[in-house]
């Protein structure tokens, strides 16, 4: 089944259930998987991959404006924020743990043979393409730092 047809019924619950949040959450979803569906030179369809990515990129989004409310102390659009990002997580992927990146990086490091920082833009490809929708990128760069420095 797609993501948008779960969704859609995720939709439908959330409105009979009257869940004014998860419904917002929701929408907001269905609008980024349809615009991203309707741009110019996408497929007809979207991967799964590239779903991902669309989540991903909302969650970003929710993360940052969350942070700048704060940051505000605009109590009340930063709850918004959070609970808007509540709703999209759960249809994302398992995300791994800082532990399991390193050990993921380290046998990457060991596969390519990197030895230093002049390495990690190798690194970061292989990882990123490898730890697609797993983990986010600024970790990934975080940790391979950290390895290779």
């Amino acid at each position: 089944m797609s993501l948008i047809t779960l969704i859609d019924q995720d939709i439908k619950l959330a409105m009979l259930a009257k869940q004014a949040d998860r419904l917002r959450g929701l929408r907001a979803i269905k609008s980024a998987l349809l615009v991203a569906k309707t741009e110019k030179g996408a497929a007809e369809e979207l991967t799964p991959e590239a779903e991902i990515k669309v989540l991903q990129k909302l969650v970003k989004q929710r993360k940052e404006s969350a942070d700048i409310y704060k940051a505000q102390n605009r109590d009340d659009l930063y709850q918004i924020e959070i609970a808007e990002m509540e709703v999209i997580e759960p249809y994302l992927p398992q995300q791994m743990s800082r532990f399991e990146i390193e050990g993921f990086i380290q046998e990457v490091i060991a596969r390519i043979g990197a030895t230093s920082i002049q390495d990690m833009g190798r690194v970061m490809g292989m990882a990123n393409k490898e730890l697609a929708g797993q983990a986010d990128g600024k970790t990934i760069s975080e940790v391979v730092k950290q390895l290779l420095g």
